[in-house]
């Protein structure tokens, strides 16, 4: 049985960062996610895009993909690159410390056992912040953080969203959502939103 992996159900499946990409030996695709997830947590290092979290109330549980590491990653190694990955702290000595009450911006990484014959398997929580769980507002959360520093990088909500699409990644929120978007900006599609607003156009 494989030892490690970590379970990607988001942009770690196609980005999951100079340090733990490296340490990816196979990609288990087509895992169903134990938990349901949904768009629910506003995302400081995105400039306050959507992202996908684990819910306990609504959302779906989708087709995610475990990256497996290498054989010599050791379960405490796997989370502290996982965490730093997440919290955007790679290239550092900072390690992961588990707290058993976290608070709503605490990242936490959590296990589970034998999932898709891998013996550990890793993924992460973090607190919901957004109460208004509607398409229109999540569109506008993701068309503010187009226009600033992260869409720059390409890593605003839209960009997000796309990114998600192109996984075969589908919540219930976001058909409506991404229509949002569009007749928000009066796009076609959404990489046309995305360069209607860096244009200045939307």
């Amino acid at each position: 049985m494989t030892r490690i992996g970590i379970l990607a159900y988001g942009s770690l499946i196609e980005d999951p960062g100079k340090e733990l990409e490296p340490l990816i030996r196979n990609h288990i695709r087509s895992v169903k996610t134990p938990f349901p997830i949904e768009f629910a947590r506003s995302s400081n290092s995105r400039d306050g895009a959507p992202t996908l979290i684990p819910v306990e109330d609504g959302g779906a549980h989708v087709q995610g993909v475990i990256l497996v590491l290498d054989q010599s990653v050791t379960v405490p190694k796997a989370e502290d690159l996982v965490w730093r990955r997440e919290t955007r702290d790679e290239d550092t000595d900072k390690r992961y410390h588990h707290v058993d009450n976290p608070g709503l911006d605490k990242v936490v990484i959590e296990h589970l056992q034998n999932l898709a014959n891998v013996e550990t398997v890793l993924f992460t929580k973090i607190g919901k912040n957004i109460k208004k769980r509607t398409p229109e507002y999540l569109a506008d959360l993701a068309i503010c953080s187009a226009r600033r520093k992260a869409g720059k990088k390409q890593e605003d909500g839209i960009s997000y969203l796309i990114s998600v699409n192109e996984q075969g990644i589908q919540t219930p929120l976001m058909p409506e959502y991404e229509a949002a978007i569009l007749q928000k900006t009066k796009a076609q599609t959404l990489k046309e939103a995305y360069d209607k607003i860096r244009s200045g156009d939307a």
